[in-house]
């Protein structure tokens, strides 16, 4: 597909991956409009330039009113925490996305672009895992949604009038990145972040930009009903990313715990704070997802998409820390 002359609508535009993704869309020439629930959060990427909507994207009318004009659908928007209520998941999750792709189903838009996560393998998959590996909901609600939200996607997928891709990120960070980069950071400052057993295990990460590449390249050539894994494929221990982050802070190294200890620590203070009616900060899941031991594989991306990502960790810890230098963390997280 040629770019030029066409419109993509973004939902969640005003998070974290939609709005990188409308500025460099908006920065090729392509005419970007969105759907974001908070007015306050859409404000980045109005300013930006992007035309956007307000509603929820469980809401038939405000879905079929967002994709009137649209050739591309990107569908950023997603619950994303380590835990908690399965219904408030599926909601967004499951039933979110499947209103959107049926609005934008009538509504003649020919490509839909879903961001999905490799998590959908759960926590104990086979290194180098690739995009026909068992996908495994773990009893996570975020895991599990996000399966369900693929398989619904799958099933109506018809190229030519309706063609489905689903990208399966793997640890988005950068600028702006929450479970990455924010939280992270704003734990250690407050002496309270700990990885599990020594670091062992591989994060995926995946820095922004290398994602939206990956995204540009599936639109350019059209591989719908495909599944594609996308990563900076390098394999980093959990240790390294977590001390090279607080080495660009200037933050004293994190500590370890045995994974047992640090979940039931994080299971203490997630009681604590329910009790408290504060709002919770990080679950006891978290430990799962920090303590996965193998790199997917994307060797199906560079061979379909031919995608190489461009930036690799040492640069992207850079970018980040500008930002981080300009940037009040506290305001992020409220």
């Amino acid at each position: 597909m040629n770019l030029n002359h066409k419109t993509i609508l973004i939902t969640g535009i005003g998070d974290f991956i939609g709005l990188r993704t409308a500025e460099k869309a908006i920065a090729q020439g392509i005419k970007v409009c969105g759907l974001h629930s908070s007015k306050e959060e859409a404000k980045k990427a109005q300013n930006l330039g992007a035309k956007v909507i307000i509603g929820n994207i469980n809401d038939r009318a405000t879905a079929e009113k967002a994709c009137q004009g649209v050739d591309i659908v990107l569908h950023a928007h997603e619950l994303a925490k380590e835990g908690g209520e399965i219904k408030q998941f599926r909601e967004v999750n499951v039933n979110g996305t499947i209103n959107i792709a049926q609005a934008a189903k009538k509504a003649g838009v020919k490509t839909f672009v879903h961001i999905s996560n490799a998590l959908v393998y759960g926590f104990n998959y086979a290194d180098g895992v690739a995009e026909d590996g068992v996908l495994v909901g773990e009893n996570n609600p975020y895991c599990q949604t996000k399966i369900e939200a693929e398989k619904a996607l799958l099933e109506i997928n018809s190229p030519t009038d309706f063609g489905v891709i689903i990208i399966r990120a793997g640890d988005v960070y950068g600028p702006g990145s929450i479970p990455w980069i924010v939280r992270p950071i704003i734990m250690m400052r407050q002496k309270l972040f700990a990885y599990v057993n020594d670091g062992a295990g591989v994060i995926n990460h995946c820095y922004i930009d290398n994602l939206i590449d990956a995204i540009f390249l599936a639109l350019e050539k059209e591989p719908y009903g495909e599944v594609f894994n996308i990563t900076d494929g390098q394999a980093t221990s959990w240790k390294d990313y977590f001390n090279s982050l607080a080495e660009i802070t200037g933050l004293p190294t994190p500590f370890s715990l045995p994974k047992d200890e640090l979940k039931l620590f994080l299971k203490l203070r997630y009681q604590g704070q329910k009790l408290f009616r504060k709002p919770t900060d990080i679950f006891p899941e978290a430990v799962d997802f920090m303590s996965r031991p193998y790199a997917y594989s994307i060797d199906k991306a560079r061979q379909i998409l031919n995608y190489e990502p461009t930036i690799n960790l040492e640069s992207g810890l850079q970018l980040t820390k500008q930002w981080l230098q300009q940037t009040d963390l506290t305001k992020i997280m409220h």
